[in-house]
């Protein structure tokens, strides 16, 4: 059985509770109980609204819209405020021909060319997604060599149109290192 406690305890109790209606400011209490014991606050009924959850897919596709915005360069678009495509005069005819890329300048862009780099940053994403569904080992043969197929050709032409964009930027870009390995595959095939 528990042991009784005292009044000098419970007194003590009291006197340390913040909560205790004894401690308190006296013109608190008064405009705290005074309005409450003339006005009755209404009885409401309001419900917590109710979310739900977005579906998978539409979180994927955001995700992926956030992901081609990233990498498409809106940013620097944003605060540089550069043109949407250039132009250049043909030293022949004189004519004014549009230009996509900033030639030269690895830390320049038009928007066109950030879209465009940035579409092909997303259609190789969406290749290895693809791969990765091809996987699947409760999936039909036939579906999983048509991801395989689609994934691996949207990551090789991903690949080689952004180095063909990296070309056309920075026209000596990796020569050398193409230049020695093309020549030893030559090299090897003629031997």
């Amino acid at each position: 059985m528990a042991p009784k406690p005292d009044s000098h305890t419970l007194a003590a109790a009291a006197a340390s509770d913040p909560s205790s209606t004894s401690s308190m400011d006296p013109l608190f209490l008064l405009l705290n109980f005074l309005p409450y014991s003339i006005l009755r606050p209404p009885r409401l009924r309001l419900k917590l609204p109710t979310f739900t959850l977005p579906s998978p897919m539409t979180v994927f596709s955001l995700v992926l819209l956030t992901y081609f915005m990233v990498v498409s360069g809106i940013v620097y678009d944003v605060i540089v405020e550069p043109p949407g495509i250039g132009s250049t005069q043909d030293p022949y005819t004189g004519s004014v021909k549009p230009l996509v890329f900033m030639p030269g300048r690895v830390n320049g862009q038009y928007i066109i060319e950030g879209l465009s780099s940035g579409f092909m940053f997303v259609v190789g994403g969406v290749g290895i997604i693809l791969m990765d569904l091809a996987l699947d080992k409760n999936r039909a043969k036939s579906v999983k060599v048509s991801y395989a197929t689609a994934g691996i050709s949207s990551v090789v032409i991903a690949y080689v149109m952004s180095m063909l964009f990296i070309r056309i930027k920075i026209p000596a870009y990796l020569h050398w290192v193409f230049r020695v390995f093309f020549k030893s595959i030559l090299d090897t095939l003629l031997w």
